[in-house]
């Protein structure tokens, strides 16, 4: 008898290690930024793409606000063309990070979504700031 997680077959080994190392060539994880934030090993741009007033309310220390709505070569034109940017919203509910990560790759710049967003990141204990 199989289970519902059974009854498909996994994948095999090859095509696991190709599906799991593709997906960190897109996402990164809360860990992993806290880690750089804190030990000043940042060579991203964090970009909070919520809206301006949620970003006041409470964002993650570094950030920069860029609403996805406002991304543009215009808004984009400080940062070198071979910045990495990393993007956020409010979470996994939340498709922010996926629209802003799309202007990012039409705009021809490297962007990775930090999975979990701001529920990711309270849920592993850090902290937001607010303005």
């Amino acid at each position: 008898m199989s289970s519902v997680v059974s009854r498909v077959p996994a994948a095999s080994s090859n095509a696991a290690l190709a599906h799991f190392s593709q997906l960190l060539a897109f996402e990164t994880d809360c860990w992993d930024v806290h880690f750089c934030i804190s030990n000043k090993r940042m060579d991203f741009v964090l970009v909070d793409v919520r809206a301006e007033v949620l970003y006041k309310q409470g964002h993650i220390q570094q950030a920069i606000n860029l609403p996805h709505k406002t991304i543009n070569q215009a808004s984009l034109a400080a940062y070198p063309p071979d910045t990495l940017f990393v993007v956020y919203c409010a979470g996994p509910h939340c498709n922010g990070t996926e629209k802003a990560a799309i202007k990012f790759a039409e705009l021809g710049r490297p962007v990775k979504k930090m999975i979990g967003g701001v529920c990711g990141w309270l849920d592993e204990g850090f902290s937001l700031e607010s303005e």
